[in-house]
């Protein structure tokens, strides 16, 4: 058989693909860095889902407005050494007003003016109340109250979840409670456990997970605290011409109706695949959830939600089932201020679910949360998670810092303002064409599909073996390599890593490529060398039919 022999044994592929795909990277990362070595190559990493961009108006807000909060410290008490008091709320918002005239020149102002503005004309805000809001929280003097989230910056961030998550179409009534947490990752550990704390998940029970999806999603309901039965909800359709869509297909949504079934997980976009659900696909899932399962818990993760334009989240279509996640991370090109909110709708399934629970449970929970309420039995559910999170004992404590908060409302404002949605066209406006020289580089042409994020690209080799060459072709493969050589044979001959799409519970053969993170240009070379490494599997079959 005519190709290269790799390095990493067929043996030891066999035992890395049995790791999550984010450990079988720093394998990967290592012998691609062996062949960085070479003069020639540059390693391209396209495993990571970090952006390379960064929001930067409401960043400069932030800054613009720390010199405010501390000037404003130095109005109450102003040492020389550098202690100073903290700031006064009698007549702040006319002082931020003076600050503002005499600062134009300063970066961020606008967005400051602008913000300001918004929440007096739009939500009625009490000027010295929101101002005094914004400098105790960005100098960060005070413990977080309300402990769920500051109540100016949850409003701000709520009309951005109704606009970003909801196609700008928000319900007729109702809002959503927000619980301001330390990025998605925190979200989705404070929901987990708080729903096994308050009986609405016990060992043993029933989930979903819509397949593919984010790697913890497969890997904590394992874990021995959890034990729970999965039920997976694969994302398979393919097009008239064979291409996977990665939507549901209609049996695999009708699973969600088997009332065993107790909660369902889901990234939506997607996190490999980057598609949203779509609308057909959105509409049968309500249907089969109302008439079949309507006590059905849905925790969405939609971090990915606002690279589509017009995306529709199933917090806006089942609200009453759903728990939405959603990370300031990927589009603000955050991840290392740690931002996320979780919104529960006001109206919901986990409180009245609550009241459900046996009778001993209820007791227990009642001793639990009896410091914080004299009716521990009416506390809601989004304000157990807030308790949960620090362990209850140190609710008082609780909260996400009033600065992180401060830097969350900012982009949060900085999308609200931008009424022509010029942020918005520019970094999806990027992706795609990252999504774009990709396919280039791999020869084949795109494929139009308005339901796709381009945050990840998912290439199916298998499927392109059996479109292109038959399944003689795939059975060689099948046969002679493991669904995992294909990123082992990239990192050692090309320095490229990319990530194995089977450790998302997607398609074997698939590789994850992370459109995010790398140069423009990069993207044509991986491509390419991606192609090239498909076509060596081709020649070696070749040979052996020779």
């Amino acid at each position: 058989m005519d190709i290269d022999k790799l390095k990493t044994s067929r043996k030891r592929e066999q035992q890395l693909e049995q790791l999550s795909p984010f450990e079988l990277k720093d394998n990967l990362i290592s012998l691609a860095s062996d062949q960085q070595k070479k003069p020639v190559k540059t390693m391209l990493n396209a495993g990571r889902g970090n952006p390379n961009w960064t929001a930067t108006v409401p960043r400069e807000a932030f800054f613009t407005l720390g010199q405010f909060g501390v000037q404003e410290s130095k109005l109450a008490m102003d040492y020389p050494v550098g202690l100073a008091g903290i700031p006064q709320k009698k007549g702040i918002a006319k002082r931020f007003e003076d600050f503002l005239e005499k600062n134009k020149q300063l970066p961020g102002v606008d967005l400051l003016k602008g913000i300001y503005k918004y929440g007096i004309d739009k939500h009625n805000f009490d000027a010295d109340s929101w101002v005094f809001e914004m400098a105790e929280g960005i100098v960060g003097d005070q413990y977080p109250s309300p402990v769920r989230m500051l109540k100016h910056a949850e409003i701000i961030v709520h009309d951005y979840l109704i606009q970003e998550m909801c196609a700008k179409n928000p319900l007729r009534s109702g809002r959503y409670d927000l619980f301001a947490v330390e990025g998605g990752t925190a979200a989705m550990c404070y929901i987990f456990d708080s729903l096994f704390e308050n009986c609405l998940l016990k060992k043993g029970d029933r989930i979903a997970l819509g397949v593919p999806i984010f790697t913890p999603y497969l890997e904590i309901p394992d874990l021995a605290k959890y034990q729970l039965k999965v039920t997976y909800v694969n994302g398979v359709a393919k097009d008239e011409n064979g291409n996977s869509t990665f939507q549901y297909p209609e049996e695999e949504l009708d699973k969600l109706g088997d009332k065993s079934i107790k909660a369902f997980f889901i990234v939506n976009p997607s996190n490999p695949t980057s598609v949203e659900i779509s609308d057909k696909s959105r509409k049968y899932l309500v249907k089969v959830i109302k008439n079949l399962n309507p006590n059905l818990m849905i925790l969405t993760d939609d971090v990915y939600g606002t690279f589509v334009p017009g995306f529709n989240s199933l917090m806006n279509e089942l609200p009453q089932n759903t728990l939405c996640v959603y990370s300031f991370s990927k589009y603000f090109g955050a991840t290392g201020w740690r931002l996320g909110v979780i919104a529960l709708y006001e109206d919901n399934v986990y409180d009245r679910m609550l009241s459900a629970i046996p009778e001993k449970d209820k007791q227990r929970l009642a001793k639990l949360y009896e410091s914080l309420t004299l009716h521990p039995e009416k506390l809601k559910f989004i304000d157990r998670l807030v308790a949960d999170s620090r362990q209850v004992a140190l609710n008082h404590t609780a909260g996400l810092s009033t600065p992180q908060q401060m830097q969350m409302m900012l982009f949060a404002a900085f999308a609200l303002l931008d009424t022509e949605d010029k942020y918005k066209e520019a970094s999806i406006k990027l992706l795609r064409n990252r999504y774009n020289l990709l396919w280039q580089g791999l020869n084949i042409p795109v494929i139009p599909d308005p339901e796709r994020a381009a945050y990840y690209c998912e290439i199916d080799i298998h499927e392109w073996a059996l479109n292109n060459y038959g399944k003689e072709f795939v059975a060689f493969l099948e046969k002679n390599f493991e669904p995992v050589d294909i990123v082992f044979r990239l990192a050692e001959k090309s320095s490229i890593v990319l990530l194995n799409g089977g450790g998302f519970a997607g398609p074997e053969w698939s590789v994850r490529v992370s459109l995010a993170n790398l140069e423009d240009q990069d993207y044509s070379v991986i491509g390419k060398e991606l192609a090239e490494t498909m076509q060596d599997y081709v020649e070696a079959w070749k040979s052996t039919k020779k």
